[in-house]
């Protein structure tokens, strides 16, 4: 939007109005969502994003369709369904635990957009909330959070991720200051703050003063230089963050064994560092599952992928709902949103190995906590969770409610240079879970 009015017409004006036309078109009118009433502003301080790598089977998951059978390559879920605590929403058999805690969560079972074969592209889409472009770098949904909230706590990153560090996480076009801290070990700290053996303290301050001086030197001789004055800050505050309150979160042995073991493994592991980083301020944290693919493919579940891809869920299930108990005994669970996204679904039908193939018309995303309206689901597909038919919740509509509960307009501009670019694209948050 420019910042004057004019009597014309632009040609930014007639794009617009063309994308949202054929937006429109794609979707039948019973289902269009534009007589929503805008959400009113969140409550939420910190985000969880949890990552499902590959494309979650939301039939085998959290939208449960007819029982099919891969072997006699019969469509249909995987696996029984099962009731929950919210009446007449039923999940996967082996989401028992996440069955249990239901009324803290909000199923998302209409997400829907238009990549099907490319995991390159859904994983940017689901990570930027709009297709890429040539000519913009979109920054992530966890960059747009540490750029507009910033870190709740001093001497800590705004944005951590514990998965994948790739572009799809970066900040783009809003520079290294929104970037993130990537952790790998879950009990050692971001790979560089930790002094090398035999670097005392007084050692150690004399090099970040030395650096120090540096840095600001060179700064003031490229002052018009963003990108220089970017990296120096991160630099800067990279040193802050080898202190001893946030290097402590990753004693995680400071914690109960039975808690320890009631999240599980490698991903659990890592969902109850994410609550101890947020108790220390962290605004956003990315945890990626499965990367140790422990049934040979992750959620990229081909061929054999399927056979095993029960363990993965039963690793969710452990992880998820321990968080939100965990959470919600340090009261933090009103305070914090948990997302769980994935860049496409699966469909019904069974591949020739046994497996499934790609879906980008309707899958399933998962909220939970954040001051929302849980218990309840919001979408609806046909019967073999193909299609939306109720309620159809667009990548942008998935953004933005993220957004809106973080307190963030999600109809406000960032800039790239002086292109003013809408946080969301077009994107209107689902109202029904806000308050």
């Amino acid at each position: 939007m420019s910042t004057g009015r004019f009597d014309v017409v632009s040609r930014r004006d007639l794009l617009r109005a063309g994308v949202l036309a054929a937006a429109s078109s794609a979707v039948p009118i019973s289902l269009r969502a534009a007589d929503i009433p805008a959400a009113p502003k969140g409550k939420a301080e910190h985000c969880v994003f949890l990552w499902l790598g590959g494309g979650m089977a939301q039939m085998d998951t959290f939208d449960p369709k007819q029982r099919g059978d891969p072997k006699k390559k019969v469509a249909g879920s995987a696996y029984d369904a099962i009731d929950t605590t919210v009446k007449g929403v039923k999940v996967c058999e082996h989401l028992s635990r996440t069955a249990k805690v239901m009324d803290r969560v909000a199923l998302l079972r209409s997400v829907n957009h238009n990549v099907i074969d490319e995991h390159g592209a859904a994983v940017n889409r689901m990570h930027t909330g709009r297709p890429s472009s040539e000519t913009v770098v979109y920054p992530s949904v966890g960059s747009i959070v540490a750029h507009e909230r910033g870190a709740l706590g001093k001497g800590v990153p705004a944005y951590v991720v514990m998965g994948y560090p790739n572009a799809s996480r970066g900040p783009g076009f809003l520079g290294a200051k929104a970037s993130y801290i990537y952790l790998t070990e879950t009990d050692a700290g971001p790979a560089g703050l930790t002094p090398p053996v035999g670097v005392t303290a007084e050692r150690q301050k004399r090099r970040e003063e030395m650096l120090a001086n540096l840095r600001q030197s060179y700064t003031e001789q490229n002052k018009d230089d963003r990108k220089v004055q970017d990296y120096a800050a991160v630099s800067a505050e990279a040193f802050k963050l080898a202190g001893p309150d946030f290097m402590s979160a990753f004693n995680l042995k400071d914690e109960p064994k039975t808690l320890r073991e009631s999240y599980g493994d490698e991903f659990g592991q890592r969902c109850l560092l994410a609550r101890r980083l947020i108790q220390r301020g962290v605004r956003f944290l990315e945890v990626a599952h499965n990367l140790n693919f422990i049934n040979g493919t992750g959620w990229d579940t081909h061929n054999e992928g399927q056979l095993n891809q029960h363990l993965l869920i039963a690793e969710l299930d452990k992880a998820l709902s321990t968080l939100i108990t965990d959470l919600e005994t340090h009261k933090l669970l009103d305070k914090t949103l948990i997302v769980i996204a994935t860049e496409f679904g699966r469909p019904a039908q069974f591949d020739g190995g046994g497996g499934r193939g790609h879906q980008g018309s309707a899958f399933s995303c998962v909220l939970a906590g954040g001051g929302l309206k849980t218990g309840q689901v919001i979408g609806e597909t046909d019967e073999l969770s193909k299609t939306p038919v109720k309620r159809p919740v667009s990548v942008p509509d998935f953004f933005a409610t993220i957004f809106t509960a973080l307190s963030i307009d999600p109809g406000k501009n960032l800039y790239a240079g002086d292109r003013p670019v809408p946080i969301t694209d077009n994107g209107k948050a689902v109202a029904e879970l806000l308050s």
